[in-house]
């Protein structure tokens, strides 16, 4: 009997959805095992022996939380919500302010990664001219990274007290996070080589005598669109290169979405200004601690704990969110 899966003729949705299917199983599966531990372990608890009772406890935190990760991944049923995502950070007007913002950001995403067990790998970075970063690329893998990070998108404001301000007065800095799905290989992008204007450079960041001496950094210009990419992480062009082609085709694919999604225009709206008026959520840390959605008006007074990393409830509040609004259209 030919194994139906395997069969190169299977189209990829099918493929994507099989995969679907199997993470929803693995995690049915994983319910099942932790309610009958659960049960196991209140039974012996209840029978008074109570070293039982603290593991009681930690089953039952475990299958909450199983059970909120099943409910948000019943949320995410877009066509690229399971691939991986392109993340790109932009500083905003401010000078030395928006591009420690855009560091600071930077750094928020990549602990998310890892405390969602993500690989993420950094394409592209521009340092700031006194600190911080004008600009960075991140490549996301994991299941469900766009369909959970695209809640990202927009315009990100912070108010503080400035480091960087001698006289410590308050600040308010904006930095602009856009994020793309990972085009697999099966989808098909066109891009024709005469179409493409390839620059080789020097890399900019420190990263010792090779960098500093070959022309390693690639920079591709999609002539039709207007697209420009870049890639210098690596210390291979032919990586780079690779990698460079690799975000020209996320990007040109959603490009591509965009056409059909019409009801999307805020996204190119807020990619002409990242000013005041256009965030879609704000960091104050002075005069008082608050993270505020203003797209679902969910808060949080614990901004050390989200900056470094943990935001699951911001991005799980916008995906309900998101779908009861869907529903309402």
């Amino acid at each position: 009997m030919p194994d139906f899966w395997n069969n190169p003729k299977v189209s990829a949705p099918v493929l994507k959805e099989k995969k679907s299917l199997e993470l929803a199983l693995d995690r049915v599966r994983r319910l099942e095992t932790l309610q009958g531990d659960l049960d196991a372990a209140m039974e012996f608890a209840e029978a008074g022996e109570a070293e039982y009772l603290e593991e009681a406890n930690s089953l039952y935190d475990g299958l909450a939380k199983e059970i909120e990760a099943l409910e948000i991944q019943s949320l995410l049923s877009g066509e690229t919500d399971m691939n991986g995502a392109i993340l790109t950070i932009n500083a905003g007007a401010g000078g030395t302010e928006s591009c420690d913002w855009a560091s600071i950001l930077f750094r928020m995403y990549l602990r998310y990664a890892e405390r969602k067990g993500w690989q993420a790998e950094v394409h592209d970075v521009l340092a700031g001219e006194e600190a911080g970063i004008k600009n960075a690329t991140i490549e996301i893998s994991g299941d469900f990274a766009y369909g959970l990070l695209k809640a990202e998108n927009g315009v990100h404001r912070l108010v503080r007290i400035s480091p960087f301000d001698s006289n410590a007065r308050r600040h308010t800095s904006f930095a602009s996070v856009f994020v793309t799905p990972v085009v697999d290989d099966s989808i098909e992008i066109e891009i024709n080589p005469a179409d493409l204007r390839v620059d080789t450079y020097r890399s900019s960041g420190a990263g010792g005598q090779h960098v500093n001496k070959t022309d390693s950094a690639v920079r591709i210009t999609h002539m039709p669109s207007g697209i420009v990419v870049a890639s210098q992480t690596q210390r291979s062009q032919i990586q780079n290169r690779e990698n460079a082609m690799k975000l020209l085709r996320s990007a040109l694919y959603e490009r591509e979405l965009e056409k059909r999604r019409a009801a999307q225009q805020a996204l190119e709206s807020s990619k002409t200004d990242i000013s005041f008026g256009h965030q879609i959520r704000s960091y104050v840390l002075h005069p008082y601690k608050l993270i505020k959605d203003h797209r679902t008006d969910h808060e949080s007074h614990t901004p050390d704990a989200v900056l470094d990393g943990a935001l699951d409830e911001f991005i799980n509040e916008y995906l309900a969110h998101a779908k009861e609004a869907s529903k309402a259209t």
